[in-house]
């Protein structure tokens, strides 16, 4: 089951041919004069080209022309081949990151990343769940991770890549941690079109590998500017309805307001690490966390103090009645829990 911006990512071959839309007559007349053979269609028209050189000399003379037409291209690359999965139409702006950012496109494409684990503690300092984070693989190429979700987002490939990370954690903890301990989840909204089928891949993994859904926490991530309310609960409501748990990050700063949070009620809520650093001696910090524990309790969410990396933090945080913690004084993200935990693969 795939959409068209779920769909494997095709390479770009050495030869094929390009779509374009819309053909007007000023462009059809254009590439005439600049002798380019094409076949024009209803609305739409096909260059074929026979080598990545042509390829780029035809994306170019494009570029200008859709410049002195004053309008916006959307561009379709099938190669010879003719193993293209799905029509994906992509603007001129968005082939040139593509071709610019040749390796993250790759990485992207052929799923070379894993996840680690940072460990969550409740305060008695026990570990009680991890958030998967997408990492590089240990021989594989380095790429940041907020730099190949940005590449994806850019050239249309993020729905994509989000699904990909999605299995990738549920898969790596279904490996690696037993039943009863929670896998927290990064997801993009705007990944989702559908909650009804943009999730089913998500699902489908989860039973697959007969994990229980009530140990799975599916977070909104930090850089995703949540725009449409209603949009993202209709995903909290399928995550719900499949037994699952929703959270909202980095609550008390960017996108992530207290605001958003009592609109949304999700089953957790993640305070900023900007807001638990130095909390222990911050009043202002003191009043806004405070604040969030209790709208938070209104709707009966357990909190989350993120990026705690002193004794002090912890300890101030656990006597207003902060439930869990995570940050690297209990541990940095990795490729397997802690051993002195007694979890093994």
């Amino acid at each position: 089951m795939n959409c068209r911006d779920c769909s494997a990512i095709e390479p770009v071959e050495d030869e094929g041919e390009i779509r374009f839309r819309p053909c007007t007559f000023v462009i059809a007349s254009a590439l005439r004069a600049s002798g380019v053979e094409f076949t024009a269609g209803k609305n739409t028209g096909e260059i074929p080209y026979t080598s990545r050189e042509a390829l780029f000399e035809l994306l170019k003379l494009l570029a200008i022309l859709q410049e002195q037409a004053d309008t916006h291209l959307k561009l379709c690359i099938s190669g010879k081949s003719g193993r293209l999965t799905a029509e994906r139409w992509v603007s001129l702006e968005q082939l040139e990151i593509r071709f610019a950012n040749d390796n993250l496109i790759s990485i992207i494409s052929n799923h070379d990343f894993t996840s680690h684990m940072q460990p969550i503690v409740n305060f008695t300092e026990e570990i009680v769940g991890f958030e998967l984070l997408l990492r590089p693989l240990p021989e594989g190429s380095a790429f940041q991770p907020y730099e190949l979700f940005e590449i994806a987002r850019q050239t249309g490939f993020h729905s994509f890549l989000d699904r990909a990370a999605r299995i990738s954690a549920i898969e790596t903890s279904a490996k690696l941690l037993p039943r009863g301990i929670k896998r927290f989840v990064n997801f993009l909204p705007s990944s989702i079109y559908n909650p009804n089928f943009c999730l089913t891949h998500t699902f489908e993994a989860i039973e697959r590998l007969d994990q229980d859904p009530e140990d799975f926490v599916f977070e909104v991530v930090e850089t995703e500017k949540i725009s449409n309310m209603d949009h993202l609960q209709a995903i909290f409501t399928e995550y719900r309805r499949q037994g699952m748990r929703v959270a909202l990050d980095d609550v008390g700063a960017g996108y992530s307001t207290v605001e958003v949070m009592s609109s949304l009620k999700p089953d957790y809520v993640k305070i900023d690490r900007n807001l638990i650093s130095y909390c222990d001696q911050d009043n202002h910090k003191q009043r806004t966390i405070k604040d969030i524990i209790s709208r938070a309790g209104s709707f009966g969410a357990s909190v989350l103090a993120e990026g705690i990396e002193r004794r002090e933090e912890f300890q101030y945080c656990r006597e207003i009645g902060i439930e869990l913690a995570q940050g690297y004084l209990f541990g940095k993200p990795e490729d397997k829990p802690p051993a002195h935990f007694g979890f093994s693969a």
